[in-house]
């Protein structure tokens, strides 16, 4: 688990938006509130965020990022690929950290282990407060007609009221 990061993803009516929360964790104490755990990519055709280290997450957002390049914008291709690389890598497998990206069409979350996974409702979630951001969104979708950008700022709000690892400074990306 991931301790200080909640990211979000969630898509609906052709629109996915990407969240996460500001808070950095160092044991049992907030070191940082206003953090930010997502970028866009590509051009801004790509959103990514990430849960665990700092430095493991930003190497494989450059990481990432390269393979975007390589295989021309192909986020499958690409998600594929450093799934591979990260986990058959001697240093990269040490990397202690999951990404979420997405473009206009998929979403995916990917390991270390070697895990490439599309969610299936469009919704996927990473890091401590993961599960209840997740949990909130799925009743949102359900029950709701929000937008996917007021879906995941409300369920990030649950995820903070609950996660004592999560905290309402939240960034939200939108495609």
């Amino acid at each position: 688990m991931f301790k200080g990061t909640t990211i979000l993803a969630v898509r609906r009516e052709g629109k996915v938006a990407l969240a996460g929360d500001g808070q950095v964790t160092l044991g049992n104490t907030i070191m940082k509130k206003g953090a930010v755990k997502t970028r866009r990519m590509r051009g801004g055709k790509v959103l990514a965020g990430f849960a665990g280290s700092t430095s493991d997450a930003l190497t494989l957002f450059d990481k990432f990022e390269a393979k975007l390049d390589e295989y021309r914008g192909n986020i499958i291709r690409a998600a594929i690929e450093l799934g591979k690389e990260w986990r058959t890598d001697k240093i990269l497998r040490r990397l202690e950290a999951l990404l979420i990206v997405a473009d206009k069409e998929h979403t995916f979350v990917i390991s270390g282990s070697g895990d490439v996974i599309e969610p299936e409702d469009g919704i996927a979630a990473i890091g401590s407060g993961g599960a209840y951001a997740q949990a909130a969104a799925k009743v949102l979708i359900k029950h709701t007609a929000l937008s996917a950008r007021e879906i995941v700022a409300e369920a990030m709000n649950v995820a903070a009221e609950i996660c004592i690892y999560t905290n309402e400074n939240i960034t939200i990306e939108e495609l």
